[in-house]
């Protein structure tokens, strides 16, 4: 009986050990060491304004709806969408009747926006939400379509605008041709 005790006191004294180890002073070594080469990233990637206030974060997408800007791809992360706290997909499949339903009203609602006429294929990322449903990114395509919206929003050029988007998403003149 006593051998049986030893042998639960060991292992209760290495699960602990392992907890501390794996859970408290692993972490945060890896943290420490990234926030002295990598202290933006380590600390969220957050966005301040000229008055550093903050306003987001560079991995995490946001409800713009205004025309002036472009739009993200849905969100199905809590609610009313975009909730930081309730990442997630929607977990609707591909035949689910729910789900094209949702993906038919918001191929339309893009084409009716943006004017895009139906001839055109609507970029997937336009109407579906990613698996976080917090993903900030728009794919190069989905941008040029919904370039004509915000550069008369605003007042600008479309080539300025789709100059950056060019600028800001890699995409060469010879790509954009090819697609």
């Amino acid at each position: 009986m006593n051998l049986v005790f030893q042998e639960i006191k060991i292992s209760l004294l290495a699960t602990i050990i392992t907890a501390l180890i794996l859970c408290g002073l692993y972490p945060a070594v890896i943290w420490g060491i990234a926030s002295m080469v990598y202290p933006q990233q380590a600390n969220g990637s957050l966005i301040y304004d000229q008055s550093e206030v903050k306003r987001g974060s560079l991995l995490l997408g946001q409800p713009f709806s205004s025309i002036q800007y472009f739009h993200p791809r849905p969100s199905a992360a809590g609610l009313g969408g975009y909730d930081g706290a309730s990442s997630g997909g929607s977990n609707l499949g591909p035949t689910s009747k729910v789900f094209i339903e949702s993906v038919s009203q918001r191929v339309n609602d893009y084409r009716k926006i943006n004017r895009v006429p139906s001839s055109v294929r609507i970029p997937m990322d336009a109407v579906t939400a990613s698996g976080s449903g917090l993903d900030p990114h728009i794919s190069p395509q989905n941008a040029r379509l919904q370039a004509s919206r915000v550069a008369e929003a605003r007042g600008i050029a479309l080539e300025h605008i789709m100059k950056l988007i060019e600028k800001y998403t890699g995409m060469s003149q010879t790509l954009l041709k090819l697609q």
